[in-house]
């Protein structure tokens, strides 16, 4: 009905022929942008939260759940705390166990074990990692008490690994978001 009145209108005009596609191509982008938001209404408010994440670097929280939007190079990134301290975490579900360097250790206060008693594979080979314990591990809500750590030499990447995701009711990756529910 729309659509006959706008041609409707159009055909009563007596406009050259060039204004006259103009007007009809601007009512169909008019009807087309309508058609697109209707169609994605209830994704629009997914759209708002990625914008206030990519602003703040938070989290979103959705109910219990904590939706962590996937970065540009196609990992997903978490500002943690470790022992009260903010650390930044890249969230990998090949890692069996959380990893952080031997700097960020001493910087949080997780003791360290003198010896570096373990071997393990990561994508960059095999490489000796020292074992330890953060009292609290924190991610948004979500906190867990005396998680243990690998501890490696090189400082470069902390790593939230399986021993945390494990240890949640449920998570997974929908779309571009990682969904962490305690």
């Amino acid at each position: 009905m729309a659509l006959m009145l706008v041609l409707g209108s159009l055909m009563a005009r007596r406009e050259p022929f060039a204004r006259t596609i103009t007007i009809i191509l601007a009512w169909i982008a008019i009807f087309s942008g309508g058609f697109v938001l209707f169609t994605f209404r209830d994704d629009l408010g997914y759209v708002a939260q990625r914008l206030r994440s990519e602003a703040t670097g938070e989290p979103v929280r959705h109910g219990r759940e904590i939706r962590i939007p996937m970065a540009i190079d196609g990992h997903f990134w978490v500002d943690a705390r470790v022992n009260g301290k903010p650390i930044k975490f890249l969230i990998d579900s090949g890692a069996t166990m959380t990893t952080i360097g031997r700097q960020t250790a001493a910087d949080v206060g997780v003791p360290v074990s003198p010896n570096r008693n373990q071997i393990v594979r990561t994508g960059n080979g095999f490489i000796r990692v020292a074992t330890g314990t953060a009292k609290d591990l924190q991610v948004g809500d979500i906190e867990r008490q005396n998680l243990p750590l690998h501890i490696a030499d090189d400082d470069d990447l902390n790593v939230l690994g399986m021993n945390f995701l494990s240890s949640l009711r449920r998570w997974g990756v929908e779309g571009r978001w990682l969904i962490l529910e305690p």
